[in-house]
């Protein structure tokens, strides 16, 4: 996979163009300072409705992993932004995403974790790649879009993760989360936790900080390294 690297308008986000299934996805990575270093792939929401990787919870998701040491890429699904193609209902989202963790995996070759997150359509893509790359030690899904996506693939789920949710969310009611949690196989030895923010909508709107916050909490006891954020940096910068 071959890959351009140029400067972003911001330093700590170098813009990476890689060859996608369907022509050029564009991309942002931050490299790790050490090699061996934990990788995260982060996926952004509905293609079709707006979304693209600088949405604002796929972007506090990457600075988080990112302020954690991580090797962190995001990057836009076919016929978002300067990714070619066209929207594919998923089918060859699943594609792209499957062709960033490879570039990611190929730049990090000495790292001891991989994990994926992502928000609502990226969620869903997530859990989905999940299944097809036993490499992914972890995930964090924000609102997986559970009233309207099918999620019967995961049979069983095959790694431990977090889903967050806003108590006021109404495109996707915690109910119907705790539903589809319910409705999972899960795997002898993997634990799927739910966090709740109170007050937040779909979009966190107001609850940014603590949605952040709840990631944050989940990772200190899930990284088996240790791996802290640095205390002095800001993910909703």
């Amino acid at each position: 996979i071959s890959a351009t690297v140029q400067d972003d308008r911001k330093k700590d986000m170098p813009e990476v163009i890689i060859n996608g299934p369907e022509g050029r996805l564009e991309c942002r990575y931050m490299p790790s300072e050490a090699p061996d270093a934990p990788t995260a792939l982060i996926l952004h929401p509905e293609p079709d409705k707006g979304g693209t990787m600088n949405n604002r919870v796929t972007y506090a998701l990457y600075k988080h992993f990112q302020a954690r040491g991580f090797a962190v890429m995001r990057f836009n699904f076919r016929g978002v932004g300067r990714s070619q193609g066209e929207y594919d209902s998923g089918e060859g989202e699943l594609s792209d995403a499957a062709t960033a963790m490879d570039w990611l995996q190929a730049q990090n070759p000495a790292s001891r974790q991989c994990w994926i997150a992502g928000f609502s359509f990226g969620a869903w893509i997530g859990m989905q790649l999940m299944m097809r790359r036993p490499e992914i030690h972890g995930f964090i899904s924000v609102t997986p879009p559970a009233t309207t996506h099918d999620f019967s693939f995961l049979a069983p789920c095959p790694a431990s993760g977090l889903i967050i949710n806003g108590e006021q969310d109404e495109q996707v009611p915690p109910d119907a989360i705790y539903k589809l949690v319910d409705r999972l196989s899960i795997q002898k030895g993997v634990n799927i936790e739910i966090d709740i923010v109170p007050g937040a909508n779909h979009f966190f709107t107001d609850h940014l900080e603590p949605m952040i916050s709840q990631v944050s909490t989940y990772l200190d006891a899930a990284l088996v390294d240790g791996t802290l954020a640095d205390p002095d940096f800001d993910p909703l910068a």
